[in-house]
């Protein structure tokens, strides 16, 4: 029986945060921040520039444009332990990695299975739809 995430789908579009929200990013690892999802996080959500990985402000920087995913999972994993052991926050993921990376959404959504049964990640439909 599948069960029902609809409760923990990230916004398509988010301009604004709950105080125990945080705005999961795709980054690179010298933390420029300067387009996407990671200029969004610079501009509203208190990511560091020169900060490419990890919680900084109200957000979490992921990094992606190292190489293939494999280089990518591992901050995924170290991203999900995060999550684990903050379960008083929200993690609202976005699709990291399908924008400036060129990933898809079947190359990155797989690096969340572990986040399936984490309910404070939220993760976009697109990964949803391929996890499910």
């Amino acid at each position: 029986m599948k069960k029902d995430y609809s409760k923990r789908i990230t916004p398509d579009y988010i301009t604004s945060l709950e105080p125990n929200e945080i705005f999961v990013f795709g980054s690179n690892l010298a933390g420029m921040h300067g387009g996407g999802a990671a200029r969004t996080a610079r501009l509203y959500f208190g990511a560091v520039l020169g900060n490419g990985d990890g919680p900084q402000g109200q957000s979490y920087a992921i990094p992606t444009m190292q190489g293939g995913v494999d280089t990518i999972k591992p901050y995924v994993d170290k991203f999900i332990a995060y999550a684990k052991a903050h379960p008083e926050l929200t993690f609202l993921v976005t699709p990291i990695g399908c924008g400036i990376a060129g990933f898809s959404p079947s190359d990155i959504a797989p690096l969340f299975s572990k986040a399936a049964s984490v309910d404070n990640v939220h993760l976009p439909q697109c990964f949803w739809d391929i996890l499910d």
